[in-house]
């Protein structure tokens, strides 16, 4: 669904936020064998991508690009043959080549955003100082510019997965963080079925079932699942489909809690406001004529895209996979330059609609949402859920 708007409609610009690709765990099951995962790149192994080889010879110039102090120790390519801890695997690295090639058609090919000849001005791209986050933000640039060109990148270090940015200072956000945490608590320690199903795997690698929640076992469970690895097995018996079932569709039932509870929303509005910030910020400037930064590329985690759909009011969207993208596209009325309009998708579905700021009879007739809507949402509506005029006071006032 990217790029589509009425003929008479100019694509203006385009912003990105994607989630790294398929990664090893973050956690390991206390006194399991860690899945056997090589993170080495091999374009004749499934999954593989037809840029994969050039993207990987491509590395050999990677001296020309500019980058961020912070990210310049870190690893461009994945390169262990047994994966380390968070490391982008090769599935990652095509999730996010298949990403760029899809928008480089939608975007590129269809409208021109940026030519042949494109300039590192036309470009703004930010990551966090993880590996999987800046060589996924690379792969989609890859296969997304006209020409790849790394004497043409700059990439931006970004020190705050919720991409605060100078902005970071908020005691309610965390407030509400603190309070949202105690619901996901109460909630889990309600679930009869899920303490059953730890206690059973706490028995099976024989830890303490606090042991063994504090490990996160979905985390790596979700691994064995997604390659298609067997589930621990120890003396005691296996860790079952059953248990990952459990605990997913605990997972499912925290979301709809969470909906209903409004404290991650409020949360979210205050964590993703200077992001949204920076955002609107850039569009206006570009509605207005500039020219720079058309493309902007936030390569970031889920718990940065979370908060930022919570934020939106697209309550009913699914929780981000790895690889997915959340984008903003800018459109200009042709026939009167003065009307701008912003439209919003999900992992290639029109959501735009589904915002709190662009629902009902605020919704464009075309699918497309006035941009006024969007910035009076970031400048002014945010602030009303905490009964305040900006930032500073949202986050520094109680309101209770």
């Amino acid at each position: 669904m990217e790029g589509h708007a009425p003929p008479d409609y100019k694509l203006l610009s385009v912003h990105v936020m994607i989630r790294h690709g398929d990664r090893y765990p973050l956690y390991a099951i206390p006194k399991t064998k860690a899945p056997a995962i090589d993170c080495t790149l091999i374009p004749g192994r499934e999954p593989s991508h037809r840029l994969l080889k050039d993207f990987i010879k491509n590395r050999n110039n990677a001296a020309k690009g500019q980058l961020d102090s912070p990210l310049n120790n870190i690893a461009l390519l994945p390169s262990h043959t047994v994966c380390e801890m968070g490391e982008l695997t090769q599935t990652g690295v095509v999730q996010h080549l298949l990403n760029g090639e899809h928008l480089h058609g939608k975007y590129i090919r269809n409208h021109r955003l940026l030519p042949d000849n494109w300039t590192m001005k036309q470009l703004y791209v930010e990551s966090t100082g993880k590996s999987r986050t800046l060589e996924s933000g690379l792969a989609l640039l890859y296969s997304l510019l006209p020409r790849f060109d790394w004497g043409k990148i700059r990439v931006r270090h970004q020190w705050s997965t919720i991409f605060c940015s100078n902005s970071c200072d908020c005691p309610m956000r965390n407030h509400y963080l603190e309070e949202e945490q105690r619901r996901q608590y109460n909630l889990r320690v309600k679930n009869n079925e899920l303490e059953r199903t730890y206690i059973e795997m706490a028995k099976i690698v024989g830890v303490p079932t606090r042991q063994l929640r504090a490990a996160n076992p979905i985390d790596s469970l979700l691994c064995h699942f997604c390659h298609n690895v067997s589930f621990p097995c120890t003396e005691q018996g296996c860790i079952k489909l059953e248990h990952f079932r459990a605990i997913k569709a605990h997972q499912l039932e925290d979301e709809q809690d969470r909906q209903r509870k409004k404290l991650y929303y409020k949360y979210a509005l205050l964590a993703t406001h200077p992001i949204l910030n920076q955002t609107v910020t850039r569009m206006q400037r570009i509605t207005q004529g500039m020219k720079d930064e058309i493309f902007a590329l936030y390569s970031a985690h889920d718990v940065t895209v979370a908060p930022m759909l919570s934020a939106l009011g697209i309550t009913h969207a699914s929780f981000p996979r790895f690889g997915a993208r959340l984008i903003f596209e800018i459109w200009q009325n042709g026939k009167d330059k003065k009307k701008n309009f912003v439209r919003i998708l999900y992992n290639g579905d029109d959501v735009t609609s589904q915002t709190s700021f662009c629902s009902g009879l605020k919704a464009h007739s075309k699918r497309l949402c006035r941009f006024e809507n969007f910035l009076n949402f970031v400048r002014k509506d945010v602030f009303a859920v905490f009964n305040s005029t900006n930032y500073y006071d949202a986050c520094h006032r109680r309101v209770f």
